[in-house]
């Protein structure tokens, strides 16, 4: 009977142990393929609420990140067009987010902004339109996104001009993944809605050793 007990007491608490293994190391399974270009730098915009916006809000999202301006009537409209459907598609989780920069904020002002957004009948839950210092946007573009050469760079930032068709693509640590995806390309529209998906499967990796050998 003793004996009985004890080997019942054993397989219990293995498979205990069994459960909360396959739990916590779940999410190394589920993780993307999707190869990792650059990892976002600390910034600090401005939102079209006229509130603050950092590289903080976006952790533990998956953000898509455009670049545009308001007066665009060439590309830009379009590109907008497109990030509505794909705004409309996963708009109901949480943890998804676009972040639309103006690449004009010397005319892209908060009004302006959150006038466009309005148009674009978006909440500022998961797309958030941002406008700041312009030397300080188009770092973000080039160099922490890759959605510009840094070799177009000019000397006085006054003259430099960004207007590129291309959506990056941020994981929930902040990571940019993947390659660019253009924005007017139905093919690369319909890659990045199932790369979204991907990365929405994925959890925060560092939570996730915490949580194996820390527990």
């Amino acid at each position: 009977m003793k004996k009985s007990t004890y080997y019942l007491g054993f397989f219990a608490i293995l498979l205990v142990s069994f459960w909360f293994a396959i739990n916590k190391l779940t999410p190394f399974f589920s993780q993307s393929k999707l190869s990792k270009r650059s990892t976002v730098q600390p910034f600090s915009f401005i939102n079209q609420d006229g509130a603050s916006f950092t590289n903080a809000d976006m952790l533990g999202k998956v953000c898509v990140v455009e670049y545009f301006f308001t007066t665009c009537k060439g590309i830009c409209p379009k590109m907008n067009h497109n990030m509505k459907d794909i705004y409309e598609t996963f708009k109901s989780n949480k943890d998804f987010l676009i972040v639309s920069h103006t690449c004009q904020p010397e005319v892209d002002s908060v009004p302006i902004i959150k006038a466009y957004s309005q148009k674009m009948n978006s909440n500022n839950i998961n797309w958030v339109f941002v406008t700041g210092n312009k030397e300080n946007l188009y770092k973000m573009a080039r160099f922490s996104y890759g959605l510009d050469d840094p070799k177009n760079a000019v000397a006085n930032v006054a003259d430099d001009f960004i207007h590129t068709q291309f959506f990056s693509l941020v994981d929930n640590n902040g990571n940019v993944r993947g390659g660019v995806y253009d924005g007017l390309k139905k093919e690369d529209l319909d890659k990045l809605k199932e790369d979204i998906k991907g990365l929405l499967k994925e959890k925060p990796m560092k939570n996730n050793f915490n949580g194996v050998f820390t527990n």
